[in-house]
């Protein structure tokens, strides 16, 4: 009787079948997946903004403006935004600053005003929120 050999050979039928799970349901589940887009939120109740506050209003091309309350609007630089900010909480420190943002500005646009201003030690920073009519 002839003595048996052992084989040196890898089975690799069951790592094939696996793959071809594997990619069978990634080709599945991909055409599914969504791009997330972010909107500029609106509620349903929100709480009302100060009276008194400097709005900071960012335009859909980036421009921004300051408004003064009981004042009007003037156009002003990202750079000159904080000064503008901290000379009229000067004579008020408890006046708060609002960030206005029109919807189709991008989300980036109103973290880098918000930013800029935590930065320069601004205080009492908030967003405000456009309401959904019922």
């Amino acid at each position: 009787m002839r003595p048996r050999r052992l084989k040196n050979e890898i089975n690799v039928v069951p790592y094939i079948d696996v793959m071809l799970v594997l990619l069978v349901i990634f080709m599945v589940t991909a055409p599914m997946m969504t791009t997330a887009s972010i909107d500029v939120p609106s509620v349903a109740k929100a709480a009302q903004p100060p009276a008194d506050a400097l709005q900071v209003n960012i335009r859909p091309g980036g421009e921004l403006t300051l408004l003064a309350p009981g004042g009007s609007e003037t156009p002003v630089s990202s750079s000159q935004l904080p000064k503008e900010i901290r000379a009229a909480q000067a004579s008020n420190p408890e006046l708060a600053v609002v960030i206005v943002g029109a919807r189709s500005v991008k989300y980036e646009a109103v973290l880098k005003v918000m930013d800029e201003l935590q930065r320069n030690e601004v205080k009492r920073i908030g967003l405000l929120v456009q309401l959904t009519d019922k």
